[in-house]
Formats: structure tokens, sequence, C-alpha cells
């Protein structure tokens, strides 16, 4: 493990910051949309974001949900533990404080949190018999 300037560390490649500024405060996903339950025997089509949280700090994170033709859904409060990990399926109300998302309806959403957190945004879609799985780091600020 080498050291660069400013003090971090790299290994292989990868650049790692012991500060807690891996990561970022600010996540969008414009693209969301909670497919069908669908044709899934085994597993239901559904959406998570999935949040890391490297830092030594509890993140709170702040979600809003915006759809084209209704107003937003706001400040729907989450916390990860420090240096855990939190998968949030979209489809179960109890992880987004009772939100009920309505199936079929693309919408978008922003994530801000009060440390730097790492996020991963990934949908099934059970629709058909041949699965789909996209997966996507959103963009950040």
């Amino acid at each position: 493990m080498g050291n660069l300037s400013d003090g971090s560390k790299t290994k292989e490649g990868y650049h790692l910051k012991e500060n807690g500024t891996n990561g970022a405060k600010k996540w969008f996903i414009p693209d969301a949309y909670l497919p069908s339950s669908g044709l899934g025997e085994v597993h239901q089509g559904h959406e998570a974001i999935c949040v890391l949280n490297v830092t030594s700090f509890q993140a709170m994170l702040n979600i809003s949900f915006f759809f084209s033709d209704r107003e937003p859904l706001e400040n729907i409060i989450v916390t990860v533990g420090a240096k855990r990990c939190l998968h949030l399926r979209l489809d179960h109300p109890d992880e987004i404080a009772g939100i009920v998302l309505t199936r079929d309806v693309p919408y978008g959403i922003k994530i801000e949190s009060d440390t730097h957190i790492i996020v991963q945004y990934s949908r099934l879609d059970v629709t058909q018999p041949n699965y789909a799985l996209m997966t996507t780091v959103p963009y950040f600020e």
C-alpha cells in the first residue's frame, strides 16, 4: 500500500481515504422504476438502493422521490450505521418510512446524506421469462 501526497493510501489502483471523504453527500437516480412483480416464481421484481458507509460516523439519509405527474415524496429519513452497508428494497414500505411506491410508474430519486456515502442502484425485472438485472452507480455531487 502506497501513500499519496494528500495522505490517502492506494492499493492496486484503488484510492482509499481515511478521513471520511470516500463517496459523496448527494446522489441522484433519474431513471427509477419499480417493475410489476411479474412472472417470477422465485424472485419478485424490485428495486434496491444499496448504501455503503465506510466512515466512522452514522449516516443520516434524506431521500426524496420525484414524479412527472404528482408532487414529490420528500424527507424520508433512513440511517446507515458507521462502517455498515444497507440495502433498501423500495418494494418494502417498512424500509422507507412506510412509503408505498406505485409499481410501473417512472420516478427519480435524490439521496442526501450528512456524511460521505457510496450508493448503488439495482433493478430486477421479472416481467418476462428471462429476468433482467440492471445496476448502476448513480450521479453524485
